[in-house]
């Protein structure tokens, strides 16, 4: 199973809300804040036009049926080429579902939307040729269980196609990312700005085909 890519992230996760205390007020309120305004923020954040040169280094690759980790509002549908016989789209967030429905594809396979989570993905074994994923492992709680998942559900030979942003390679700016996560984590819908990718993905037993690293053009390190 081969990767292509890694680059530049999102998708979220429910807070548990139950009782009647003031710190479960609390929690609900977070309930709302990440059910509501993070896929709002999540959506407008992947609206930038300078993400769209990854994606169209990316999503064209991919074949046959296509599984996509974290679809979002579905940005990446119309890159889509017509090697591609099906999309599935994993998302856990209904909101965000709802706007991938809305997404028109210039391709010909039908698109699939399934809600749930990449650590548990309820397809078969072998059953896709390609994995996508792009802006999603650093907010998947348990990155390294869906990565396993992933390869689960590859076919021999398939791949795994990713843009991601990740742990950097400047001590200067890993300290600086160290120290913001545990609050950009609680704002941003559960993003790591400190994970290291390409470590999780061999870690789940995938060997690197192409890998380009770097920093978005335009932004500060």
């Amino acid at each position: 199973m081969a990767l292509v890519q890694f680059a530049l992230c999102p998708v979220i996760g429910r807070v548990p809300t139950e009782g009647s205390n003031p710190r479960v007020r609390a929690f609900d309120k977070m309930g709302f804040y990440q059910d509501q305004i993070v896929p709002l923020l999540i959506n407008w954040s992947m609206r930038q036009k300078n993400l769209a040169a990854y994606r169209t280094r990316i999503i064209p690759a991919a074949e046959g049926r296509v599984l996509e980790i974290g679809i979002g509002s579905g940005l990446n549908l119309p890159f889509y080429s017509r090697n591609v016989a099906r999309v599935i789209g994993l998302e856990p967030s209904p909101r965000l579902l709802a706007m991938a429905r809305r997404v028109e594809r210039t391709g010909n396979g039908p698109v699939e939307f399934i809600e749930g989570s990449a650590e548990a993905i309820p397809l078969q074994d072998a059953s896709v040729d390609t994995v996508v994923t792009t802006w999603t492992l650093c907010s998947i709680p348990d990155a390294l269980r869906a990565l396993c998942d992933m390869r689960r559900v590859l076919r021999p030979g398939g791949r795994l196609l990713f843009v991601e942003h990740g742990r950097a390679p400047d001590p200067k700016v890993i300290w600086w990312q160290d120290r913001l996560t545990p609050v950009w984590k609680r704002l941003g819908g559960g993003c790591h700005l400190n994970r290291a990718i390409g470590t999780l993905i061999e870690g789940a037993g995938f060997q690197f085909d192409r890998l380009h690293t770097g920093y978005m053009r335009g932004r500060n390190r």
